[in-house]
């Protein structure tokens, strides 16, 4: 008896990557936005998969970074592996869908247009190698998840992103201080070792055996430590079962990203279905931002690569705050944001007269959180009005925008590259350039433990 389609374990494509199943029931997705999706399945060998793409073409002279990252490699390279696993050209079918334009639409977008000719290449290759094309859904401007069963080989197109909970909700108060107040303290608060690491990476003066010296006292800390290093990410043969080991495992590399991902992901994961898309949204946006930031500061060469993840993790904290009254308000936020096409903080100011970088800023002083990394949170959407570490807010501001755009299916803000072309320049870079800041996403998510978002088949 087959088994329906939510029966199915399900497994998520990342960008710049592809999942190949031959004969193994399951269903392949893929969250869009600007990147394009593409579905191959050749029925009677029971061969398909899904490829997830972020780029046209690789933005560089250099050899791509990953193949399967870019249309014009990654699409011939899928194709090349679905026939060595059995599959013929001549019985392929097709599903592609993404290459849409999110949030406020810019020139800058239209003159870029990076979704549009990732489509192009795709619908041209297909062509090409005379594969039909089953069901496409290319453009617009929203977000999509796009699915593949292999068990029935039905394929679908769905709306994602901004939910569509019909059920109505009476409008209610705003938020005022005694009300945000009382919110900050339903929150967990994240340890004081955590507290500790962010003010050494903030003044960029630590010694890893202070740290390390830190970790032993805390027990739950060292048990966080242990476990991490047992996780599937290091691949060990032999079990960690020391703080010592763990440590030595870790090394200085990781010491400092463990430490505080993993105080991060307890209170990030205190919000539900408000500003996330699917369960752990926001803390996986926290860790995308902070290990793009981490790039981009290498990219750059202009901020300490630890003081751009440190500051990438930490942007969104104010949503976690307003997260907790968001059950009453969740219908009238979703049709706030359809409003005013996106807008997250005009969303924010109109339904609780604060914005999440406010309600931010108010947590970290409580906190006692470094200025430079306060900063950031108050001001990554606006990050000309960073005075103390302008380039860094300026480094966290790209990180969000790349994640927005070409990492759907997390939560639900959008940002506007209405102002990219000045902000790069600050940077030393031009528009052009952007797609280059872009290809960090990948590499992004191949280094960093907490956004491994597939399973393997």
């Amino acid at each position: 008896m087959s088994r329906t389609a939510s029966d199915l374990p399900v497994s998520l494509v990342p960008s710049g990557s592809y999942l190949i199943s031959k004969g193994k029931p399951a269903v392949l997705q893929a969250d869009l936005g600007t990147c394009v999706g593409v579905a191959l399945w050749d029925r009677t060998a029971r061969v398909g998969g899904l490829l997830h793409l972020l780029l046209p073409e690789p933005p560089g002279s250099d050899a791509p970074y990953q193949p399967s990252t870019y249309a014009a490699t990654g699409l011939p390279l899928f194709l090349e592996r679905l026939v060595a696993e059995g599959a013929r050209k001549n019985h392929l079918e097709a599903c592609v869908a993404g290459g849409a334009l999110i949030g406020r639409v810019s020139r800058l977008d239209l003159n870029l247009d990076i979704g549009g000719r990732t489509a192009d290449i795709v619908t041209t290759i297909l062509a090409k190698e005379q594969i039909p094309t089953r069901q496409s859904e290319l453009g617009g401007y929203f977000t999509c998840r796009l699915s593949l069963n292999l068990q029935t080989w039905e394929t679908a197109i769905e709306p994602f992103g901004i939910a569509t909970d019909s059920a109505d909700a009476a409008p209610s108060e705003r938020l005022d201080l005694d009300h945000l107040e009382a919110s900050i303290k339903q929150v967990r608060p994240i340890p004081q070792i955590a507290l500790k690491v962010l003010r050494m990476i903030s003044e960029q003066d630590y010694r890893h055996a202070d740290v390390v010296k830190e970790i032993m006292q805390d027990q739950v800390m060292s048990a966080k430590m242990i476990g991490f290093c047992n996780s599937v990410f290091f691949g060990l043969r032999t079990r960690v079962d020391s703080i010592e080991r763990a440590l030595f495992v870790v090394g200085e590399k990781w010491l400092l990203q463990v430490i505080l991902t993993t105080a991060l992901e307890e209170f990030l994961s205190q919000t539900d279905l408000g500003y996330s898309l699917c369960k752990g949204g926001l803390f996986q946006h926290a860790c995308g931002t902070a290990a793009v930031a981490k790039g981009l500061a290498h990219f750059t060469g202009r901020i300490a690569p630890d003081l751009a993840y440190t500051a990438g993790l930490l942007h969104d904290i104010g949503k976690a705050v307003l997260d907790q009254s968001m059950h009453t308000k969740r219908p009238l936020f979703y049709r706030s944001l359809q409003t005013v096409r996106g807008d997250l903080i005009e969303a924010e100011k109109g339904l609780f007269g604060i914005t999440h970088p406010e309600a931010g800023n108010w947590l970290a002083n409580r906190w006692s959180i470094p200025e430079p990394l306060t900063e950031v949170i108050l001001h990554h959407h606006q990050p000309e009005a960073a005075t103390i570490e302008p380039e860094l807010t300026l480094l966290v501001h790209l990180a969000d925008l790349i994640m927005s755009r070409f990492m759907a299916g997390c939560e639900v803000e959008r940002l506007s590259t209405d102002a990219l072309r000045s902000r790069l320049a600050r940077l030393g870079l031009s528009a052009e350039q952007f797609p280059l800041l872009v290809d960090q996403l990948p590499r992004a998510i191949n280094n960093s433990p907490w956004l491994a978002g597939s399973s393997a088949l």
